[in-house]
């Protein structure tokens, strides 16, 4: 179990559209086997590995909302949309659905807003949209896009299709946004997937933070590198904290290279709900050591509980301008009253059973 005062804020989860309709094209229906593939082969031993016609399906809120909140020690949530309009009919992650996930608890759900640069005005339309109707508090970007059969590629760093967005952005008074790096999906090519634009976007955009998704996978040093350099670049662990049970040793060297160079304070938890359930990683993690011969061989930090802490909650609230302890007692007192409310309903339906038997 997670001790009993961290705070669990889970940087990402994806209401999934995986329904074979909604693909466009075998590049849809790549990307989709891709994200199976992690499932079947990170989910550890002793979990519920589902067969493919039971992953591959439209997911739905109500499933998201179970999975992160009644079925893990999750406190809070960032519900993540996908904009990959050009690959499914609808995104593959509906940004209306993660707002209506984000809405159904709006003191523990966050939504961010996503769209595609290459829209141009649309897109800065749609974000004003998504800020102004529906409370979005960051953007996610994805720097691959597809259309006429082959991959756009646009990079964080241009004038003139990232830097309208990051402006406006700043204007909608949001200074958070992500960017989905590495973990190269579908057919796309890979160098596209590469950091080497976030130098420009981090020091064109000083009071705009920057959260490199993935570590960057497999370009882990080139990240760390930047990392150290730009004080506003941050690393979520989303799907690389999946490595933790079926590959212990390769997310230690992972996790120590990013406590050497950027510190605790950098990095940022993600479950990638529902590509796997988020209780066991979070349960791995809570109990996770580095290797002490990483940490004699090559100075690596110990993952201390102070420093599982920020990770899994606290480096988060603090982006999204919010005070950790504060937060703390706010969420203690809600769970306090869901727990009441809970035992309101039990008393009221042992009553109803009992007066109709």
């Amino acid at each position: 179990m997670i001790g009993n005062d961290a705070i669990v804020f889970d940087g990402v989860a994806h209401v999934f559209n995986f329904e074979k309709k909604n693909a466009l094209g075998p590049a849809g229906e790549m990307f989709n086997n891709h994200l199976y593939a992690f499932h079947a082969t990170l989910t550890p031993e002793g979990q519920t590995v589902l067969p493919p016609e039971e992953f591959l399906r439209q997911w739905t809120v109500d499933e998201i909302h179970e999975m992160v909140y009644g079925q893990s020690d999750t406190d809070m949530l960032c519900a993540m949309p996908l904009p990959l309009t050009d690959l499914f009919k609808d995104g593959l992650s509906p940004w209306e659905e993660c707002a209506e996930l984000a809405g159904r608890d709006p003191d523990r759900t966050v939504f961010w807003g996503s769209v595609n640069p290459l829209e141009g005005r649309r897109a800065l339309d749609l974000m004003e949209r998504q800020v102004g109707e529906f409370g979005a508090k960051a953007f996610k970007f994805y720097n691959v896009r597809y259309d006429y059969g082959r991959p756009f590629p646009w990079r964080m760093d241009d004038p003139q299709v990232a830097f309208p967005v990051f402006e406006k952005a700043q204007e909608l008074g949001v200074n958070l946004i992500g960017v989905h790096k590495g973990v190269p999906l579908g057919p796309q090519p890979i160098e596209a997937t590469q950091t080497w634009d976030m130098d420009g976007a981090a020091a064109n955009f000083p009071d705009i933070n920057f959260v490199i998704f993935h570590v960057g996978l497999p370009f882990i040093d080139e990240v760390c590198w930047q990392l150290i350099r730009h004080p506003n670049l941050y690393a979520s662990i989303a799907a690389t904290i999946n490595f933790i049970v079926r590959a212990p040793r390769q997310f230690a060297e992972v996790l120590g290279k990013l406590l050497f160079w950027c510190g605790e304070d950098k990095i940022i938890y993600g479950s990638e709900a529902p590509i796997w359930q988020p209780q066991w990683a979070l349960d791995a993690f809570w109990n996770f050591e580095l290797p002490q011969d990483l940490v004699e061989g090559y100075g690596y930090p110990q993952l201390t509980e102070q420093a599982k802490r920020k990770i899994l909650g606290e480096n988060l609230l603090r982006l999204h301008g919010m005070d950790v302890e504060a937060t703390r007692a706010r969420l203690r007192g809600e769970f306090i009253a869901r727990a009441q409310e809970r035992r309101r309903d039990f008393t009221v339906d042992w009553v109803h059973l009992k007066l109709n038997d």
